[in-house]
């Protein structure tokens, strides 16, 4: 294969979204303002350089917040607690910052909505995955969790005309979309979340890779296996085409077998991945041949979100 039949499409939108980006710069002005040790319940996003990162600069995570010292500071993650979470806190008189996504706020206010009214509420979501068990914790008596269109047949309600479905914000849109069908299909009169749960930055790193992975030999999805979204990059990029299709967190973690016989190479990272690690991979790849780049770009994203307000300067809370 010739150098010039190598070639590497990157897509655009790809890493960090404005959650994401919020979640880790709560942890860094945390350790600025307060200094360290900060503690973190969870990883703050699901990446193992941004955690391994925070760490080495003193924060400290934690799986739940009896492992806090009583009195410290602690930042609750970007995919959202309990009610129980934040009590166990409250007693525990720590000082806490609210690191969630304001995206995945949206959905447990909806969860509270529906809940309040008497709807039963079917999550489409992954079992045990962080954002899943805080949104669940909403409205506990309300909420089931429905994982696959397989799972449909076993959902049962209390009244087939009050049911309303939410879902996980991380999730691929092209299988929620087939569980929601499945679940209108056994109740008709479903209804639908007041607007789109799974979140734009999702759904548009998606979008990009969908258009690239008909062209591809192999896409690279940069991003950690706990990330769900990154996960579902990798999915997306096969349904939509690709010859093959790997999840990496680091450059050296490339298979050389993997080029083999390989001209275009899609390379994307989802939304809690920082992008040196994507320019890694790319001079990781232009080392073996890989150095023609062309950006698909799907969307331009703008969306910021302010900090926590605990982080902020007083005039702005």
């Amino acid at each position: 294969m010739s150098v010039a039949s190598k070639r590497v499409l990157l897509a655009a939108p790809r890493g960090y979204c404005a959650g994401v980006d919020r979640a880790v710069e709560a942890v860094e002005q945390a350790l600025e303002q307060h200094g360290p040790p900060v503690y973190v319940r969870k990883q703050i996003v699901h990446n193992v350089h941004v955690v391994e990162t925070l760490t080495e600069r003193g924060a400290i995570f934690v799986d739940e917040a009896d492992e806090v010292p009583e009195g410290a500071l602690v930042v609750f993650s970007a995919h959202g607690v309990s009610p129980a979470v934040r009590d166990q806190a409250k007693d525990r008189g720590l000082r806490t910052i609210d690191a969630t996504c304001p995206l995945v706020t949206k959905v447990h206010q909806e969860a509270k909505r529906f809940a309040r009214e008497e709807y039963d509420i079917l999550l489409v979501g992954h079992h045990g995955h962080e954002e899943v068990e805080g949104t669940s914790g909403e409205a506990p008596q309300h909420i089931q969790l429905v994982e696959t269109a397989d799972d449909v047949a076993g959902v049962t309600v209390r009244d087939p005309d009050k049911v309303v479905w939410l879902s996980q914000t991380t999730l691929s849109v092209d299988e929620t979309m087939e569980t929601v069908r499945a679940l209108r299909e056994r109740f008709p009169s479903l209804q639908n979340p007041p607007s789109d749960d799974i979140c734009y930055a999702t759904q548009n790193r998606q979008v990009a890779v969908k258009a690239m992975a008909p062209q591809c030999d192999l896409v690279l999805v940069v991003g950690s296996k706990n990330s769900s979204n990154s996960v579902r990059l990798v999915e997306v990029a096969l349904t939509a085409g690709a010859g093959a299709a790997h999840l990496i967190d680091y450059a050296r973690e490339i298979d050389d077998s993997w080029l083999d016989g390989v001209g275009t190479i899609g390379l994307t990272s989802g939304a809690s991945v920082p992008e040196v690690l994507v320019r890694g991979v790319l001079d990781h790849l232009a080392e073996r041949g890989w150095e023609s780049v062309e950006e698909v770009t799907t969307a331009e994203e703008t969306l910021t979100f302010s900090l926590p307000r605990e982080l902020r300067p007083a005039r702005s809370r």
